[in-house]
C-alpha cells in the first residue's frame, strides 16, 4: 500500500504506512531525553493553585509550557488566558481562574480536529519530611522520575507536546490534521473556571476528538483507555452540641460533646463490611464484570498494613470503580499536643464521596445530606457548607476515535490495549461531554499503579512516558490521514 492509497473506510492511507510510522518511531525515540529534561524543569516550578500559594508559580508554569508549545512549529497561535471563576464574562472586580494555555491551528482538506488536554498545576507537596527526596527537585532513581508533578500532569504536558513534535518531524510543519491544546491551570483547585473557559473559548476548542491526558495504565507494561470514572461530592461537616468548650470532669457522661457526636454519626455511612450504607447512594449495576485482581495485588498496590483486610463485598476492582465511597480526608479539632479536658462544642470534617457512573452527582449529595440529617445523634446540630460536586463519565467505546486509540495504544507498547474503569474523578469532562456532545472523548494517561499521584515521592515511569508519547504521536499521525 502506497503512502496515497485508500483503505476500505475511505481515508488515506498516509498515517498507517511503514514509512511514516518509522519516522514517528525515531523521532520519538531520540526525542525522550529532551521530553525528560523539559519535564524536569516543568516539574522545578511548584505551580500549585490552590488559593493559599503563590499563583506567580502557576503564571511561571503557564509560560513555560507556552514556551513548549510554540518550539513546536505547528500551531498558529499559542495564549495564555484566565477566564472568571464565577459569571460568563470578565468584568470589572471579577475573581479570574489561573493562567492557563491554548493552542490552536485549523484543519485543512476535510481532516478532523484533535483537543489535546492536560493540566500544569500540581498538588501540594504535602509534608516534605516524607519525601525520600525533595518534591520539587526532579531526581531519576532507577526507571522513575520523582518529584510533585512528574506524573500528573506534567508528564501528561510533556507527552501532548513531544507528540506534537515528532508529528511535525515525521510529516512536517504543513500537515492536515486541526490541533487545539487546553493545558489547564487549577485542576488539582477543583477547576473553578473550566466551564466559563469553555464558554469563552468555544469555537476555538471545538473538536472531532478530544484526548484527555490524565488517567492511568494497568501496569508499567498494558496500556489503558479509561472508560468510567467515578464522580465526585465534597463538602465540610460541622457537628455541633454545645454554645461553648465545658469541663469534661464536671459535665463529661452527661453533655454530648462534639466528638463523640460526630463520631457516632460518622460510623452510619458504613455497615459492618465497609460498604456505603446511605440510602440512595447507587452502584453501578450495569457494568461490565471487571478484570480479575488478587487480594495480594491488590494488598501491595493499596499499601494495606499486615493483618489489615479489604473492606466492600464484590470483586475488588468493581469496589473501585463501580460502587460508591465515603472518606473523611480531613478533620478540625484539638491536636493531641493542644489537647485540654474539655467538651468540645463544634467539630468540622471534610468529607469526600465517590459516585458510581451512572447517578448524577447531585442525587447523591442530596442523599448524603438526608443521611446525615437523618441520624444526627442526641439532637446534634449539624452544618453543611463548601459544597462541590461533580458528575461520573462513561465513554462510548464504539466510535472510530476509540477504536484508532486502542490500536495507537497496541502498536506502540506491544501489548493489547486494555478498557478500565478508574475510581478516582475527573468532574470537568462533563463540561466538555455538555458543550461538545458530538466529539469522542478519549481519556489516557502516563501513570501507573506505583505512580502515587497526590502522595510523597509522586513517580513517573520513564518507560510508560515513552509509550504514552508513541502512542499519541501515531494517533494524531492516523487522524491526519482521516478524510
Amino acid at each position: 500500500m502506497t503512502d496515497t492509497q485508500q483503505t476500505p473506510s475511505g481515508r488515506s492511507a498516509a498515517g498507517d504506512s511503514p514509512e511514516v510510522e518509522e519516522r514517528i518511531r525515531a523521532s520519538v525515540e531520540t526525542g525522550i531525553p529532551s521530553a525528560i529534561a523539559e519535564l524536569s524543569r516543568l516539574v522545578r516550578i511548584p505551580s500549585v493553585s490552590w488559593t493559599a500559594y503563590d499563583p506567580a508559580n502557576v503564571r511561571a508554569s503557564a509560560e513555560a509550557v507556552a514556551e513548549l508549545l510554540r518550539g513546536t512549529g505547528a500551531f498558529e497561535s499559542v495564549e495564555i488566558k484566565q477566564a472568571p471563576i464565577s459569571g460568563p464574562s470578565t468584568g470589572a472586580g471579577e475573581t479570574l481562574g489561573q493562567p492557563a494555555v491554548l493552542a490552536t491551528r485549523a484543519a485543512k482538506n476535510g481532516r478532523p480536529t484533535v483537543l489535546l488536554y492536560a493540566h500544569h498545576d500540581v498538588q501540594p507537596q504535602g509534608d516534605a519530611e516524607n519525601w525520600d527526596t525533595p518534591p520539587f527537585e526532579p531526581t531519576v532513581r532507577g526507571d522513575r522520575l520523582y518529584g510533585r508533578g512528574a506524573a500528573d500532569d506534567k508528564a501528561g504536558v510533556m507527552a501532548h507536546v513531544a507528540s506534537v513534535r515528532a508529528l511535525v518531524e515525521a510529516l512536517g510543519p504543513d500537515f492536515d490534521l486541526g490541533l487545539a491544546v487546553f493545558i489547564e491551570g487549577e485542576e488539582e483547585f477543583g477547576s473553578r473556571s473550566f466551564a466559563n473557559f469553555l464558554e469563552q473559548n468555544k469555537t476555538a476548542l471545538a473538536a472531532d476528538v478530544i484526548v484527555v491526558a490524565d488517567s492511568d495504565n494497568v501496569d508499567i507494561d498494558t496500556p489503558a483507555l479509561t472508560v468510567s470514572l467515578r464522580g465526585n461530592v465534597t463538602f465540610k461537616l460541622t457537628v455541633s452540641t454545645l454554645e461553648h468548650a465545658s469541663h469534661s470532669g464536671m459535665y463529661g457522661g452527661a453533655a454530648p460533646d462534639a466528638m463523640l457526636a460526630l463520631v457516632a454519626l460518622l460510623a452510619t455511612l458504613h455497615d459492618e463490611n465497609g460498604s456505603v450504607a446511605v440510602e440512595g447512594m447507587r452502584s453501578h449495576d450495569d457494568a461490565a464484570e471487571p478484570p480479575a485482581l488478587s487480594e495480594e495485588q491488590f494488598r501491595e498496590e493499596a499499601a494495606l498494613l499486615p493483618g489489615v483486610t479489604p473492606i466492600g463485598t464484590g470483586p475488588i476492582l468493581s469496589r473501585m470503580w463501580s460502587q460508591p465511597t465515603v472518606t473523611i480526608t480531613g478533620i478540625d479539632a484539638p491536636s493531641v499536643v493542644d489537647a485540654s479536658n474539655t467538651l468540645l462544642p463544634s467539630v468540622a470534617v471534610r468529607l469526600s464521596a465517590r459516585v458510581a457512573p451512572g447517578q448524577p452527582a447531585s442525587e447523591a449529595y442530596a442523599a448524603l445530606e438526608r443521611h446525615l440529617r437523618a441520624h444526627a445523634p442526641f439532637g446534634a446540630h449539624i452544618e453543611i457548607s463548601d459544597v462541590d460536586t461533580g458528575d461520573a463519565f462513561l465513554v462510548d467505546t464504539a466510535g472510530w476515535a476509540a477504536t484508532e486509540a486502542k490500536r495507537a495504544m497496541t502498536d506502540a507498547w506491544g501489548r493489547e490495549a486494555v478498557e478500565t474503569g478508574v475510581g478516582g474523578s475527573i468532574p470537568f469532562i462533563a463540561d466538555l461531554v455538555r458543550e461538545f456532545p458530538e466529539a469522542q472523548i478519549l481519556v489516557t494517561g502516563v501513570e501507573d499503579p506505583d505512580t502515587r499521584a497526590h502522595s510523597p515521592n509522586e513517580s513517573l515511569h520513564l518507560g510508560v512516558f515513552k509509550r504514552a508519547i508513541l502512542a499519541e504521536a501515531l494517533l494524531l499521525a492516523r487522524l491526519d490521514a482521516r478524510n
